[in-house]
């Protein structure tokens, strides 16, 4: 039999694996329970399984979990920035982001990123490979043992790390139903939120998915010049084309759309870019989300002034669309997407 990673796996996945291993189906609950409800990291951890079946299933239906290399902590201590290296060497980035109601996680699905959007440092460091659905479900239950010591519980994801969830479509949602899963992790499906860049065919795609998750669209600019310069998937997927498909999304699903927009001081911070903006989005059912622009080493850009936000987002609400202006969070810790691993990749060559 072709050998499977353990949180690669739904229930039925895995009792169908065990089925070949001649173990019956109330194994697989154990170890599902081992895994999602106590947050096991290993099969050694479970007390339910003889050292026997232990020793199999580490041979056959490896459990890897991700190590730890850094974690960092803002200093208000509502922000932890983790380096998380995986079972082939590679590094990502996953956050948890403390909220007086909530815990956030936020999550990469894929090794660097093939986007190479501007604003980000990940978009700067290319493209290595996508996560297994493993890999995503691994970081989140990561995030979830941390807050657990803390006496928290984690109350929400998004798909905003390093890469682009609908560029990995399928290991994606893959983990949002193996940690929907009410038998498991039980996180509601209303509590993950995918962002993209614009990926059409996958917001098209998701549209006609059963679960009731949230899209958010990283737009910027609707400029479209503007935007192929920030976001170069802008050539094929152009903002007209993006509002389309959102348009097709809110149809199908009833559910609004968040747009994001990352303001840069000078670049598009304009009173003029903020009624592009409102004219694009004309009759979307829709939030803006207006959130500080991080830094990037060796970029002159730097986030907008305070005044400049506010007044950029008065001209977006006065035509009635709901705005938020995203605190900044972790700055002090290279919460930027991408930036922690950028740092330790130069350190390694140093």
């Amino acid at each position: 039999m072709n050998k499977v990673h353990l949180l690669d796996l739904s229930l039925e996945e895995l009792i169908a694996s065990l089925a070949q291993l001649n173990e019956p189906a109330f194994r697989a609950t154990q170890i599902w329970h081992a895994a999602f409800k106590d947050l096991s990291t290993s099969y050694a951890e479970t007390t339910t399984l003889s050292k026997t079946l232990k020793i199999k299933l580490d041979e056959v239906i490896p459990w890897k979990s991700s190590v730890v290399l850094k974690s960092l902590s803002s200093s208000d201590r509502q922000t932890t920035k983790l380096l998380l290296q995986l079972d082939d060497g590679e590094t990502i980035e996953a956050v948890i982001m403390r909220y007086a109601r909530r815990n956030t996680a936020c999550i990469s699905t894929q090794v660097g990123c093939a986007m190479a959007c501007k604003l980000c440092a990940t978009g700067q460091s290319g493209f290595t490979r996508d996560l297994t659905a493993g890999e995503i479900v691994d970081q989140v239950l990561t995030c979830a043992r941390l807050l657990r010591n803390e006496s928290q519980h984690l109350s929400n994801v998004v798909f905003m790390g390093m890469g682009e969830p609908l560029a990995n479509y399928e290991a994606t949602l893959q983990a949002i139903r193996i940690l929907n899963d009410p038998r498991g992790f039980s996180l509601g499906a209303r509590s993950f939120t995918i962002s993209t860049v614009g990926i059409v065919p996958g917001i098209r795609r998701l549209s006609q998915e059963s679960l009731q998750i949230n899209l958010a669209v990283s737009l910027h600019t609707a400029d479209e010049a503007l935007r192929s310069q920030l976001v170069p998937i802008n050539h094929r997927y152009p903002v007209a084309e993006i509002v389309r498909a959102c348009r097709a999304y809110v149809r199908a699903t009833h559910r609004r759309v968040t747009f994001e927009v990352a303001l840069i001081a000078g670049v598009n911070d304009s009173d003029a870019h903020a009624a592009q903006i409102a004219e694009a989005l004309h009759g979307v059912l829709c939030h803006v989300n207006i959130i500080p622009f991080n830094p990037i080493a060796g970029s002159s850009w730097h986030s907008s002034t305070n005044e400049r936000v506010q007044a950029f987002a008065h001209i977006i609400e006065s035509v009635g669309y709901p705005v938020t202006i995203r605190q900044s969070r972790g700055t002090d810790i290279q919460a930027g997407c991408g930036q922690l691993r950028a740092d330790e990749t130069v350190n390694k060559q140093l």
